[in-house]
């Protein structure tokens, strides 16, 4: 069995403001309106002998994901979807350690591993499946193999790898050694000698042969991850699609990247030479290059107005941006935030993003509008002792049953029917129509109508944190 494992973590710091922590990389809409996840989803999805798809994800992502999945998942596809949920990030070690421990005991030993990152893009399907047939008869044959692109400039943001000897029919390579980022100057050196490979993270291999890998070079790390999956799989719920990782344990497993874990220590490493065309999508820059340029080289996603300037990248969501005059810039403006930055920096926006972070600014980690497993709200406007909020319901969804120690809310339903439970009372509110909850209420919101339910909600009170929130019922599991 094929099972593919998609690690669908990390912040994406380089392309904030759209990429944030409770809304990272693998959301992020591209202009043909699917997300990086999906891409990766669909790429699985289409491999021949797939028998499941594992993602290995923040908990906090689960109902983002499922969505995200439910939105595009094939007619008639037989595969099994399920998840393994991190209470907090940890590295991609930790990642794939535990998610092929969890295979083992699921379907054996004998189970190919295909690990994919969640925010490339791979344009090629079929040379995409070409390339993991490969690799599949070399995982086979007790080798960990990895992918590696030929390259086709010298690029700097990519990590590479050295390949060796052919293997057998040639379909493979002996791995040299695995080299960081390089200069520009060794970069180019690469390029112009033809051994190296960009190193694509991807990896394909048989749990048996990893887990034995992992006792002979990395011991430590197999022994935490067994440790912590143990009291994982003891505490997991029989029959459901996720497992959410044991948090006192994981904290004891080693933060550190496969690469550095295993495969640099690893002799039975193999790459599998791919000429499909691949990118990490590691800034704006590389963002820019997935939609239609114009003559001066500008690119425009949303609404602006361009005067006078050349080689730019304008994307705004919401708000019209006029450019005047203006050479080799990004600018991307969200409700929220705004970013305005020379192009040859585009790697220095995770600088901006760690001095945000240092300040505890509330844009490092989530939108105006933030999605939840009932629907979404959008943070209309907020002040001292207030905030406004217009938050929509999906159809047969509701929130869970709550209270709040400082804040009172009022509701006013603008579209659909709301059933509302406050203390001991149930009631319907149609539209035009509002209601108020005092502080201290339990209370709970739902929809029991076929279309979207939309109200705007009126906070009040000391103290107007997400946090301020006691969960008593919830059908989603959060309580």
């Amino acid at each position: 069995m094929l099972i593919a494992t998609i690690l669908s973590g990390g912040a994406g710091t380089r392309l904030w403001p759209v990429s944030r922590e409770a809304h990272p990389k693998p959301f992020m809409k591209l202009p043909d309106g699917q997300s990086l996840l999906q891409k990766t989803y669909l790429r699985s999805a289409g491999l021949t002998g797939l028998g499941e798809i594992l993602t290995v994800t923040n908990q906090g992502l689960y109902f983002g994901t499922k969505e995200d999945y439910r939105q595009v998942r094939p007619a008639g596809a037989s595969f099994r979807e399920s998840f393994l949920l991190e209470p907090f990030g940890r590295n991609t070690a930790p990642a794939i350690v535990l998610a092929a421990l969890k295979i083992a005991a699921e379907h054996g030993l004998q189970a190919t591993m295909l690990v994919l990152p969640a925010d490339h893009i791979i344009n090629q399907q079929s040379e995409f499946a070409e390339a993991v047939e490969k690799a599949q008869r070399w995982a086979k044959e007790g080798y960990l193999v990895t992918f590696g692109v030929v390259p086709t400039a010298p690029e700097t943001g990519f990590g590479y790898i050295e390949r060796g000897n052919a293997l057998g029919d040639g379909t493979a390579r002996e791995v040299v050694r695995f080299v960081e980022k390089p200069s520009s100057a060794l970069a180019q050196e690469y390029l112009a000698s033809g051994r190296y490979l960009w190193n694509a993270g991807m990896f394909c291999f048989t749990v048996g042969a990893f887990l034995d890998q992992l006792k002979a070079h990395a011991p430590e790390l197999l022994e935490a991850s067994s440790r912590c999956w143990e009291r994982t799989a003891r505490v997991a719920d029989a029959g459901r699609d996720s497992a959410t990782i044991d948090a006192e344990s994981f904290r004891q497993v080693p933060d550190i990247s496969i690469d550095y874990a295993l495969m640099e220590k690893s002799p039975a490493i193999a790459v599998v030479p791919a000429t499909f065309d691949w990118d990490d999508v590691g800034s704006w820059n590389s963002v820019g290059k997935l939609a239609e340029m114009d003559t001066t080289g500008n690119v425009i996603v949303g609404d602006a107005v361009l005067v006078d300037t050349e080689n730019s990248y304008i994307q705004s969501d919401g708000r019209v941006v006029a450019a005047v005059g203006v050479r080799n810039l990004i600018v991307i403006d969200t409700p929220d935030a705004l970013l305005v930055a020379d192009r040859h920096h585009a790697q220095e926006v995770k600088q901006a993003v760690q001095e945000l972070k240092r300040r505890g600014h509330e844009t490092v980690r989530l939108h105006k509008t933030v999605a939840r497993p009932w629907g979404t709200y959008t943070v209309l406007e907020e002040g001292e002792r207030f905030k406004i909020k217009r938050i929509a319901v999906k159809p047969g969804a509701s929130l869970s049953m709550q209270m709040h120690h400082h804040r009172s809310e009022h509701w006013v339903v603008v579209s659909g029917t709301a059933k509302v439970t406050n203390n001991e009372r149930e009631y319907l509110v149609r539209t035009n129509e509002s209601t108020y909850i005092s502080a201290g209420h339990r209370h709970r919101l739902e929809n029991p109508g076929i279309t979207d339910l939309v109200i705007i909600e009126v906070q009040s009170g000391e103290y107007l944190g997400e946090d301020d929130i006691v969960r008593f019922d919830d059908i989603y599991g959060r309580a």
